[in-house]
């Protein structure tokens, strides 16, 4: 069921979701956060796919932000929102609110969210394209215990990170750290089944590809061992190779679907590795709300090594010359936390 509303008010939306849910037969509400999609109208529809396909695990108040760009002086000075409110099939298994916010209501967004928000629930705001530099700060992310972005989104990913790093409060997450979940997790149960001890990383990916960054600095932060990037014609991560004293292990992707694990002295494995979808990813996002301690300390981590990266012109992964300039700085990690105890670097965990 789909209801247009021209020139509303939150009041007139939340009318417009009673009666929506009494004529499909569900007065209750039985959602469990509320969503908040920051977006242009371009990237709407995917955004909204995305978030309806994972209403299927967690059912929710989908509400989409979408800032009309004013094209005369006219329409800069009078102030209008658009609404369309959609329940029961057509909002997966939540409810969704488009809002079109036109003129001076553009800049207080916030108010026009804030009327709309499930009461007693957790708020989630999701920026697919064009993140603000510091989300805690936004006025809409102000109103969240979640903020998700999306650094792969960004025209430069490896300085947008560096901006994450700077600005990050808990409850902040990327989507490009989740795309690297299951990587990290055979690289974590690899080195479990062995009691060596590492020496050195290569991260090999697409050039500039921030999942690729964040896992070479989760590698380095844990393993606390000199980490190389290396470029390849992707898709996204293709391989991870670990130098241990009791011989390298490998993790090798080349299509973007099956990978295959290689440990010393063990039989070759083949791992079911594809790359997800938003939706899969969005989905995970929303199943633990609070904040993800493990991305923080691997997005800090990494700021001294993406700052020094980022002068260099061209070269490998986060902007240097080439794989001496991107050891370095993980080197200089590595022997700052010399003294820490030997036993992390057993595993990633």
């Amino acid at each position: 069921m789909k209801m247009d509303l021209t020139d509303t008010t939150s009041s007139k939306i939340n009318k417009a979701l009673v009666q929506g849910r009494r004529a499909i037969g569900t007065p209750a509400v039985g959602m469990v956060l509320t969503l908040v999609i920051v977006t242009d109208e371009e990237n709407a529809y995917d955004a909204l796919k995305a978030a309806n396909d994972a209403s299927r695990e967690h059912p929710s108040r989908t509400l989409v932000v979408i800032r009309r760009v004013s094209r005369t002086p006219r329409d800069r000075t009078s102030s209008r929102l658009d609404a369309e409110v959609r329940v029961g099939a057509d909002a997966g298994t939540g409810e969704t609110v488009v809002l079109r916010l036109y003129g001076e209501v553009s800049d207080h967004a916030q108010s026009v969210v804030l009327p709309l928000l499930l009461p007693d629930a957790p708020v989630v705001v999701w920026w697919p394209v064009d993140a603000p530099l510091d989300p805690a700060r936004d006025p809409l992310g102000a109103l969240a215990q979640r903020r998700v972005t999306d650094t792969y989104t960004a025209e430069e990913p490896v300085r947008a990170l560096t901006a994450r790093a700077e600005a990050y409060t808990p409850g902040d997450t990327d989507l490009s750290w989740t795309r690297i979940t299951p990587w990290r997790s055979m690289l974590a149960a690899a080195l479990d089944q062995v009691t060596c001890r590492v020496q050195a990383v290569e991260v090999e990916g697409e050039e500039f590809n921030p999942s690729c960054e964040l896992l070479a600095m989760w590698l380095a932060d844990r393993l606390d061992v000199p980490v190389t990037r290396s470029s390849s014609s992707g898709p996204g991560l293709t391989a991870v190779r670990m130098d241990t004293d009791c011989g390298p292990i490998t993790l090798d992707r080349a299509d973007g679907r099956l990978a295959s694990l290689s440990v010393q002295g063990q039989p070759q494995r083949a791992v079911a590795l594809k790359r997800r979808d938003t939706a899969e990813l969005i989905a995970e996002e929303l199943r633990r709300l609070d904040p993800d301690d493990t991305y923080a300390s691997a997005l800090r981590f990494g700021v001294d090594r993406l700052a020094g990266a980022s002068g260099g012109a061209g070269g490998d992964g986060a902007g240097g010359s080439g794989p001496e300039k991107a050891k370095a700085p993980a080197q200089r990690a590595a022997a700052k936390t010399a003294r820490k105890a030997p036993a992390r670097k057993a595993a990633a965990s």
